[in-house]
């Protein structure tokens, strides 16, 4: 039996989620249209209204529901530091450390070409040019710890040393409250080459 086409237009529609598949995808929509067709109708008018308002800020490329967001529009920001990171989760989450005043700049990804995404599919002409604004001293990368990652903050660290451009990339280690036996290898390696000097 097949399922009305309205019904099976939601289920692809869900299937475009990260990490939903045929069967969650399907499990969803049933449990939608079942349970909480009010929930349905307030995520529908949500998405929707996602979608009219909120775009990108256009200086530091995060969403924003007007030209310029919060952030880059506040005077008690540090403008000659720019951090830079993936997504916009990694904003919040620096942003929850309350250790860093300076602005951002959100790649919305990372440099990845076996999925197709270079250089323009992840705004770096538009962080270089924010980067020689003439307020920035200092650039901050802080994007992740993976292959993408580390691909990505090599290849702007190039672009940025190039244009004489003082870089920084975030430190790794040891976490806080971690102990020494249960950090793998890597990770202790890594607090080892970036340890610090005291005196």
């Amino acid at each position: 039996m097949k399922n009305p086409p309205a019904l099976e237009h939601l289920i692809e529609s869900l299937r475009c989620l990260p990490g939903v598949g045929p069967k969650s995808a399907l499990r969803m929509a049933y449990y939608l249209l079942q349970r909480d067709r009010k929930g349905a109708n307030g995520l529908a008018n949500a998405l929707s209204d996602a979608l009219e308002t909120v775009g990108h800020c256009q200086l530091c490329n995060n969403f924003s529901e007007q030209p310029t967001c919060s952030v880059c529009a506040s005077e008690k920001r540090d403008n000659s530091m720019l951090c830079v990171v993936e997504m916009p989760t990694d904003v919040m989450m620096l942003e929850q450390t309350q250790s860093y005043d300076g602005l951002y700049f959100v790649l919305m990804g990372r440099l990845s070409p076996l999925d197709g995404v270079g250089p323009k599919e992840i705004n770096l002409d538009k962080l270089i040019k924010r980067a020689q604004n003439g307020t920035v001293k200092e650039v901050i990368l802080a994007t992740n710890y993976t292959v993408e990652g580390e691909a990505t903050a090599h290849y702007i660290i190039e672009l940025l040393k190039a244009r004489k451009i003082r870089v920084s990339r975030i430190a790794r280690g040891l976490p806080m409250g971690g102990e020494i036996e249960y950090v793998d290898s890597g990770t202790l390696a890594q607090a080892l080459v970036e340890r610090k000097h005291i005196s």
